[in-house]
């Protein structure tokens, strides 16, 4: 069942508000990165007047014996930047170089949702490269150039509907040439109100694995959100070479489907470490859990229920004229 490709940690959840040094809302959606043998989170924490920074974790085994800063590393602090404002969120980590560190945000404002980018060497400074989209959000950065140019996933907010876009750049600051390379599947899937990027896609031997959010509407206008599987060509990751149609991981535990915002999963990065997919993820917008699968057993799924190849089916039409 698509339940078993991601097994929870039985230390879930890693991460919850009380663990924090200071009074917050809820903590969720961290970036990932390994640093030194450690893993780091960049974790978003709100505060209680609503408005989020990103903080930096640090453990030894990525699951528990966090070190959490008491001081942020991206915050809306600074005047300088006034696309801030109301808020550093969502944080997407991609490592582009040895001992370097591109982050994608949403920078919240008044005006709405921007992609910003920053840079850092060591988690514990970091270099504002300044907001690059607008309006927009759910940005993630590819690991390498593919054809001299960089490519960055995000979800421009549209009168069409939110899809995932991709662009490209040859300096991660000038981003052109977009289109769509995932829409929502509309209707009653479970993708068909919205999708956004999830993690940074990940690189393995049959094309970069993406782990995306879709959401549903459910009764009373009650949102769910769920996560499912992409497979984008490793030479050119514009082209979507498959797409599960079955989510993978869904809100099933309390700490998922009570919180801040009640069933939700929703990831911003994952680590591939000796053949597994480490997701780090947050449940309810309250707080962080941590789910693994097999990178392997995640490419299957995704070509044994691709649907953009599958062939159409029959008609009966005795059956649908009797409706």
């Amino acid at each position: 069942m698509n339940r078993d490709l991601f097994v929870r940690s039985k230390a879930n959840p890693i991460i919850k508000p009380t663990d924090l040094p200071f009074n917050v809302n809820g903590v969720l959606n961290p970036g990932v990165a390994l640093v030194d043998e450690e893993v780091v989170l960049l974790l978003r924490i709100e505060n209680r007047r609503g408005i989020s920074g990103l903080y930096v974790a640090r453990s030894a085994n990525g699951v528990d014996g966090w070190r959490i800063e008491g001081q942020a590393l991206l915050e809306p602090r600074l005047a300088e930047y006034p696309y801030e404002k109301w808020g550093c969120e969502d944080p997407r980590v991609t490592e582009i170089g040895p001992h370097t560190w591109m982050i994608a945000y949403t920078a919240y404002s008044p005006f709405g949702p921007g992609v910003a980018i920053a840079k850092t060497e060591d988690f514990v400074s970091v270099e504002r490269l300044g907001l690059v989209m607008a309006p927009n959000k759910d940005a993630a950065l590819f690991p390498e150039r593919t054809s001299g140019l960089w490519f960055m996933l995000h979800r421009p907010e549209t009168s069409s509907g939110e899809h995932i876009w991709y662009a490209s750049s040859d300096d991660l600051l000038h981003w052109a040439l977009p289109d769509v390379l995932l829409p929502t599947n509309g209707g009653p899937w479970w993708d068909g109100l919205r999708v956004g990027t999830g993690a940074p896609p990940i690189r393995t031997e049959k094309g970069w694995l993406l782990i995306y959010h879709g959401v549903k509407e459910a009764g009373h206008g009650h949102p769910i959100y769920r996560l499912g599987l992409a497979l984008l060509d490793l030479e050119d990751p514009r082209k979507l070479l498959a797409r599960s149609s079955d989510w993978v991981f869904a809100p099933e535990t309390e700490y998922e489907q009570r919180g801040l915002v009640p069933d939700v999963v929703y990831t911003c990065g994952a680590l591939e470490r000796d053949g597994e997919i480490w997701m780090y993820y947050g449940g309810a917008d309250t707080v962080i859990g941590l789910a693994i699968a097999k990178t392997s057993d995640l490419v299957d799924f995704v070509l044994e229920h691709d649907f953009l190849h599958e062939e159409p089916r029959s008609v009966n039409r005795s059956t649908e004229s009797s409706r």
